[in-house]
């Protein structure tokens, strides 16, 4: 089995998290995705813990599937390479520091020129223009200028720092995704491609999707807990006896009721559609003193038959084990390339046609170096001079 992208063929300069998991996606749809790695600088994604068999988890997942060439671009060889690389590649995946790029020669201008339908894909922080473009930035940074992290806490403790990076993911990798498949679909007319400028901030300011709607068109200002979803009504986290947590989304009328029948207090019903927040908040603090009556293991079993909107919080061990995930096949077996297999995420997207199996976990720095040349022409003793230059490792 190929995947529904078996014919892209990318060539991807990105480390860390938003380019490696977007081109993941694609590998993991058919891709064909080589990764364009230095031999003297490390990703630090490879040295990330925890380590599986000496192994960085996180590498292993995020580059499962791909090729690494290990070059060193300062070299006027290995920009050479690239460039009879690019001729047979649909995509350039990149997410240095605008213009660096540039300065090794394989910006876009200068790759186009080469192959007229070539999709370059840089993902920034703050995007290619703008006062903040050459600003350093992590996920954490994004979400505080994009408005995001205003309305995300407790007013009582402020921002929280989320476990999952919105931005990165949420924000670089998906929108890269989706914006490079639509380039795809565009030179399918066209016949050329073109550069796609994804900013981390940007994408993250358009996942305001509700609260920025609210406040551009109504000049309502979000902060923490002070809007339906984000802790300004019932829709919450409650702790049980024993003081883990249930999430309770029950916010249409009829899961409403069904939440306070199931805890003996059918009255509280009627208060959750109140758009006063001196109601929501007694409503809150009535629920939390049900909820601290029963232990985790009695409110998972009192909801678990009925639609009412409420799921316990489980940690990762439970979820992985959660039914509704296993039926769903979101853990797989990928080899390591020894014979034995690492567990990783699976491809959360499912196709009717399917998609290929899972070839190998990431792959150590150039382990298809040689490979990849010898497919380019080069010989034997061509890489030998390569590898004693050290152009390529």
């Amino acid at each position: 089995m190929s995947g529904p992208l078996a014919s892209l063929k990318v060539l991807d300069f990105s480390t860390l998290l938003p380019g490696p998991f977007a081109s993941l996606l694609l590998a993991d749809m058919g891709a064909e995705v080589l990764r364009i790695e230095s031999p003297t600088r490390m990703d630090l994604l490879r040295v990330l813990p925890p380590h599986d068999q000496g192994v960085s988890a996180s590498h292993a997942y995020l580059n499962r599937n791909k090729r690494s060439l290990a070059l060193d671009l300062k070299q006027a060889e290995a920009v050479e390479i690239v460039r009879q690389l690019v001729a047979d590649h649909d995509i350039v995946l990149e997410q240095f520091r605008p213009g660096v790029m540039e300065r090794l020669g394989l910006g876009y201008e200068a790759l186009k020129a080469i192959n007229p339908k070539l999709i370059y894909v840089s993902i920034t922080g703050y995007g290619q223009t703008g006062p903040y473009k050459d600003r350093a930035g992590h996920d954490i940074n994004y979400l505080a200028l994009a408005g995001v992290a205003s309305y995300t806490g407790r007013q009582d403790s402020g921002p929280l720092p989320l476990g999952v990076q919105l931005a990165d993911v949420g924000g670089g990798s998906l929108h890269a995704v989706i914006g490079l498949l639509a380039a795809v679909i565009a030179r399918q007319q066209s016949g050329v491609g073109q550069y796609l400028d994804v900013s981390m901030t940007d994408c993250a300011f358009s996942l305001n999707a509700m609260a920025g709607a609210g406040y551009l068109a109504c000049g309502v200002e979000p902060a923490w807990e002070n809007q339906v979803l984000n802790g300004g009504s019932f829709y919450d986290y409650y702790r049980s006896r024993e003081g883990r947590w249930f999430s309770v989304g029950s916010l249409e009328p009829a899961f409403m009721q069904q939440l306070c029948t199931a805890l003996g207090c059918p009255e509280l019903a009627a208060q959750g559609l109140s758009p006063k927040p001196e109601q929501q908040k007694a409503l809150k603090l009535a629920l939390q003193v049900e909820f601290e009556k029963r232990s985790f293991d009695e409110l998972c079993e009192l909801f678990a038959g009925i639609d009412a909107c409420v799921e316990p919080v489980l940690n990762l061990s439970e979820a992985v084990e959660h039914p509704q995930l296993k039926a769903r096949e979101l853990v797989s077996q990928v080899p390591r390339g020894d014979g034995s297999s690492q567990a990783q995420i699976a491809c959360p997207l499912k196709f009717s046609e399917g998609l290929p199996a899972a070839r190998h976990i990431g792959a150590a720095v150039g382990a298809h170096t040689d490979e990849v040349l010898v497919e380019l022409g080069f010989s034997a003793q061509q890489i030998d001079d390569l590898r004693r230059a050290k152009v390529v490792q």
